[in-house]
């Protein structure tokens, strides 16, 4: 939905020894954060590949004034004593989970991945790191959860991290999908710019982006007439299983997709790094506030049939005049703050 028709309708060792918080006393953060992560890239070719696609997740989270921790980039440290890579990324986690928001803890992997027919992990320099390790490092945080793994051989994080109010993307639909994936380099293109903004709203929500990669990285295989070798899925309602680009007609699922639950998108559609001008005059709770007034719109619309014209239309009319509100009330206090 386009804005307009909205308005219309990491110390580890420290970390470890923190004492445990009760979740009534957490500290909020007021921003998203991003745990960019960059794998080890074996060959050198791969290295400037992983570098460039990092270097443009990193420029858009910077420009939207998300706070960026960085993992796996510049010099490895050879000290005895050094943090690996694994344990800095299980630390900045950790350091997530004493935090509440309703703001989204980004976590973005560039690299290789393997899988053994019963784990799958992350190549990082160092010791590499299990689905199992990142999920169990997961399962406390107070704040939604966006993943972003690409990698090969991705697909069983998504199974590993999917849950409620969690957006899981992954390179590859089953583990064994292992070859090289350049799912990511289209991605981070989509995430950083407008070129995948499918309805226009001068924003590309990660549902977007990742229709964008997906199509992008099946027409690579295509126009090179080679055997695709990695299928993204997106999972956003928690059933752990997520869903293939090719069910959708633009943002939508295509008519001959049938489901007796929602189908995976409606949250990534809401999820964007970079917010237009716009969408950043809201706060998050105005956000909130105006999904939940679209999830009562689309509601409304469902049951147009079963009401009569003057319910439709008066019940039509009590929530987009909250909608306005809701838009009116953002503009004035972004004209205060100037």
């Amino acid at each position: 939905m386009t804005h307009r028709n909205r308005i219309c309708a990491a110390l580890w060792c420290w970390l470890l020894a923190l004492p445990a918080v009760a979740q009534e006393s957490l500290p909020t953060a007021d921003r998203s954060e991003l745990l960019l992560i960059v794998g080890a890239s074996g060959k050198a070719e791969y290295g400037q590949s992983f570098s460039a696609w990092a270097d443009r997740w990193q420029r858009a989270a910077e420009q939207a004034g998300v706070l960026v921790t960085v993992i796996g980039r510049g010099e490895q440290p050879v000290d005895a004593g050094a943090v690996s890579d694994r344990d800095a990324i299980l630390a900045a986690v950790a350091r997530n989970a004493s935090v509440s928001s309703r703001e989204p803890l980004w976590i973005v992997f560039l690299g290789h991945g393997t899988f053994d027919q019963r784990e799958a992990r992350l190549n990082l320099r160092g010791p590499d790191l299990a689905a199992s390790e990142l999920a169990e490092a997961c399962r406390p945080l107070q704040r939604p959860l966006t993943a972003v793994i690409c990698a090969s051989c991705s697909a069983p994080f998504l199974n590993a991290l999917s849950g409620p109010g969690r957006c899981v993307v992954t390179a590859t639909k089953d583990g064994n999908q292992l070859q090289f994936s350049r799912f990511g380099d289209y991605l981070s293109t989509a995430i950083a710019g407008l070129e995948g903004d499918i309805d226009r709203d001068g924003q590309t929500s990660l549902l977007e982006a990742w229709l964008f990669a997906a199509r992008r990285t099946g027409d690579f295989y295509k126009t090179e007439g080679r055997l695709a070798t990695e299928h993204s899925l997106l999972d956003d309602n928690g059933d752990q299983q997520g869903v293939r680009a090719e069910i959708f007609s633009g943002l939508k699922p295509s008519a001959q997709v049938t489901a007796d639950k929602p189908i995976d998108g409606r949250l990534a559609a809401e999820i964007c790094l970079l917010l237009s001008p716009q969408e950043r005059q809201l706060t998050a709770a105005q956000r909130q506030q105006r999904e939940q007034l679209e999830t009562e719109l689309n509601q409304l619309k469902q049951k147009r049939e079963q009401l009569s014209e003057a319910d439709y239309l008066q019940q039509l009319e009590a929530i987009l005049l909250q909608l306005a509100r809701l838009y009116q009330a953002a503009e004035q206090t972004d004209a205060t703050q100037r």
